[in-house]
């Protein structure tokens, strides 16, 4: 098909009512939407794909209409395209049919393209500008397709459905880095909004590779973004290449009081084709080269500078433990005493992973490591509980009958556990990292609270990335408060932040981007949905 040689023209204008359609005979058409965010910072961002089917050869398209009337701000979008897709319906973009530069309620893109039989793909992608807000939604419609066989209205499968607004975080590529994996968001005392992840600069393997731990940030609630850049890097440390030096997994706490913002992550030296959480990955002890290390980086700035790295290794680690890193998370600060919360993982002395808590009463000049929870589990979170005591949700086994999140609780700071009433029986998993974060707010007049959780919300694969709303500390996450983000499958691996009194944000490895942003506000959380 040359599309290349075919004149086309586009037009638009405000919306208006539209003619009465008659049947084509031998063409029917289908519209699809999916659930998962247009991002600022993309090219492309497929808003709506259509599939037409003619029952012969001999057709043509002569003209497809969209309408935007559902849409929250047209000049949210730049531009927008519409491209013919794969055989499958691939989201190619070597046939492109045109491009509308000036949005409008409604576009029509006119230009005949003959149909073969059978399936014919096409999807209309939206550049968006960088101030479309991260609130707002794309609603589009193909209302109406003119073919040789008359105009036909596409049956729409998802009726309803809204594209979000989200921010590309980090991208494939992007400043000359592989990929960008196992975020964590957190809030510093100035309002900035701070993202740590890995900077997997070859490809996307774990440790032992060359990683380094990197940081955007962002100064108008997640609107805008810092580059990426390194803030752990040990470069050539000990004489070894950079592969053999990777940096990993950061977790992130911020001290309220004095503002001071711990960084903390794993290193391996040497041990190249290893992995930390395999085998001799990681050895008991403290020997650089066998055990794992975990470093620190502080900053007294906001995240504008950081300290030299330092090996916290011999201060926090048990000798006979196989390993002890952070929970690529954000940590807590108690609200009866200050005391600072951060949750950690490791492997004991017998190689087996587990997860607790290490916690500061000094504003993080040393730090107290608790007893393992006694489940298998690694990467968790911790959130305070209403009566006080902490609350640890875990990523479970990858034993099948452990699908649902281990949730265990501590009244004395990690010395001793106890399982949570919804222990492996609530929240679904596929085996992956999971956030929960308590937030605060004001309904009718009060001050109201609410915990928040975000994972890939399925048993299968990491797909159906979700943030659920809990009214009850944990006991209950209602269906009518599951909030879908992406449908398709990422990396998974949420991190959420309340970033004011009225929003909340999360970051993640969605279908869509490396690491994606997208915000909500608190009142359209708790309201739920009646999807």
């Amino acid at each position: 098909m040359r599309l290349k040689y075919l004149a086309f023209l586009i037009t638009a204008f405000l919306f208006s009512e539209l003619p009465t359609l008659s049947a084509a005979r031998g063409i029917h058409a289908l519209q699809l939407q999916r659930a998962y965010p247009a991002l600022i910072g993309r090219e492309t961002n497929n808003i709506v794909e259509l599939k037409v089917t003619a029952e012969e050869e001999g057709h043509a398209i002569k003209s497809l209409q969209f309408d935007f009337k559902g849409t929250d701000e047209l000049h949210d979008i730049g531009s927008m395209t519409l491209f013919l897709g794969g055989p499958e319906g691939q989201l190619t973009t070597e046939w492109s049919v045109g491009t509308a530069n000036t949005p409008a309620d409604r576009l029509i893109f006119s230009r005949r393209i003959t149909l073969k039989k059978g399936d014919n793909w096409f999807w209309l992608s939206c550049k968006l500008k960088s101030t479309a807000s991260l609130l707002h939604h794309i609603d589009v419609e193909c209302s109406q397709i003119e073919t040789t066989a008359g105009l036909i209205k596409p049956e729409d499968k998802m009726p309803g459905r809204k594209i979000r607004i989200g921010y590309a975080l980090c991208q494939q590529g992007q400043g000359g880095t592989h990929t960008y994996r196992i975020p964590a968001v957190t809030r510093a005392k100035d309002g900035s909004l701070l993202a740590f992840y890995d900077m997997r600069h070859n490809r996307t393997k774990d440790l032992q590779e060359d990683i380094d731990i990197g940081l955007s940030k962002s100064t108008d609630g997640g609107q805008t973004w810092s580059e990426p850049r390194p803030i752990m890097d040990r470069g050539e440390w000990g004489g070894l290449p950079q592969d053999q030096n990777g940096i990993s997994d950061p977790g992130v706490i911020v001290d309220p009081k004095t503002g001071k913002i711990f960084v903390w992550a794993v290193w391996m030296y040497g041990k190249p084709g290893k992995h930390q959480w395999n085998g001799d990955g990681s050895e008991a002890g403290y020997e650089i080269g066998k055990a794992a290390q975990m470093l620190l980086a502080v900053s007294k700035d906001h995240g504008e500078t950081w300290s030299e790295l330092q090996n916290v290794t011999r201060d926090l680690k048990k000798e006979e433990w196989v390993l002890f890193a952070p929970a690529p998370q954000n940590g807590i600060t108690l609200s009866k005493d200050g005391t600072l919360v951060m949750p950690v993982q490791g492997r004991n002395a017998a190689g087996a992973p587990f997860s607790t808590i290490m916690s500061s009463k000094n504003h993080g000049r040393s730090w107290k490591v608790g007893n393992p929870t006694g489940e298998i589990s690694s990467e968790c979170q911790a959130v305070e509980l209403l009566d006080g005591s902490v609350m640890l949700n875990m990523r479970s086994s990858r034993d099948k009958a452990h699908m649902h999140r281990a949730v265990m609780v501590t009244k004395d700071l990690g010395k001793t556990w106890t399982p949570h009433p919804t222990h492996h029986k609530e929240l679904i998993e596929p085996v992956c990292n999971g956030s929960t974060i308590r937030i605060t707010y004001i309904q009718d007049g009060q001050e109201a609270t609410a915990l928040l959780f975000a994972n890939p919300n399925s048993q299968q694969r990491r797909e159906r990335h979700t943030i659920k709303v809990s009214f009850d500390d944990g006991m209950t996450w209602p269906e009518s408060h599951h909030h879908l983000l992406d449908e398709f499958t990422g990396f998974g691996y949420p991190s959420l932040v309340q970033i004011d009194e009225e929003h909340v944000g999360i970051v993640f490895e969605g279908s869509r981007s490396h690491i994606m942003f997208m915000k909500f506000t608190i009142a359209e959380l708790v309201a739920g949905n009646s999807r």
